[in-house]
């Protein structure tokens, strides 16, 4: 039996991950301690009884128990000595991992579908092949699904955005998915889920941190597919949502 008790859990952008007991303050993790070079990557509330979900860009998913992590004293210890990770994939998710929940997953040639998270967690340290990816495609985006959301926002690397119904996305335990959105150049940048009558919100720039808010978002609502169009003005300039 385990003990459920609360931890921070931090990844460095090296991929040397600890647990620090109780939810500590998670803007303080600038001031962590890291070796030279590195920072921190990922840093989230949760606890001793919770499996922690890590996708990489070759579209493999690892499943960590959060009572085996190295605790907060020292750098921790290199991720790779917890999973068999691939050599060539990169870290683009790490998030615990809530049985309920759905994840919107989408690789950068603007593939993606739906996976329930109770589906992928993998038993063995060698993970779980989630996303087959095609040719030089990578995995690009992992986010949780809010139980409210009925529509899914994609903008590519052309800033090209468009916004469909989340039931046009296949439920699938693994595979390429569908075409999200239509490119001639580059990939996907980002996607998100979201409900359409609460529009979408992104944080301006600058100093002042406010979020602006476009709650029409109907001028971008098409079939799934689509190219999209450019999107409202203040759009960050990352192609991020």
């Amino acid at each position: 039996m385990i003990e459920r008790e609360p931890i921070t859990v931090i990844l460095s952008e090296r991929g040397w991950i600890r647990a620090m007991s109780g939810h500590r303050d998670l803007a303080a993790a600038d001031t962590l301690k890291f070796k030279e070079g590195d920072g921190p990557h990922y840093a989230f509330h949760a606890y001793t009884t919770d499996k922690l979900l890590l996708a990489t860009s070759t579209g493999r998913i690892y499943t960590l128990g959060s009572d085996k992590l190295p605790g907060g004293r020292g750098f921790g210890d290199p991720v790779r000595s917890l999973v068999d990770m691939d050599n060539e994939g990169t870290i683009v998710a790490f998030m615990p991992a809530r049985t309920s929940a759905e994840l919107l997953l989408a690789s950068s040639d603007g593939r993606g579908f739906i996976a329930a998270v109770s589906d992928i967690i993998a038993e063995t340290r060698k993970g779980k092949q989630v996303v087959n990816i095609r040719g030089d495609a990578k995995l690009a985006v992992v986010h949780p699904i809010a139980p409210q959301a009925d529509s899914v926002a994609v903008i590519g690397e052309n800033r090209k955005l468009l916004v469909f119904a989340l039931d046009e996305m296949p439920k699938m335990a693994r595979g390429q998915g569908v075409q999200m959105q239509r490119y001639r150049d580059g990939g996907l940048s980002d996607t998100i889920a979201f409900r359409l009558t609460d529009g979408l919100s992104w944080t301006m720039g600058g100093e002042s941190g406010r979020t602006r808010t476009e709650s029409d978002m109907t001028p971008w609502k098409v079939a799934r597919g689509a190219a999209g169009r450019m999107p409202p003005t203040g759009f960050p300039r990352d192609n991020r949502f």
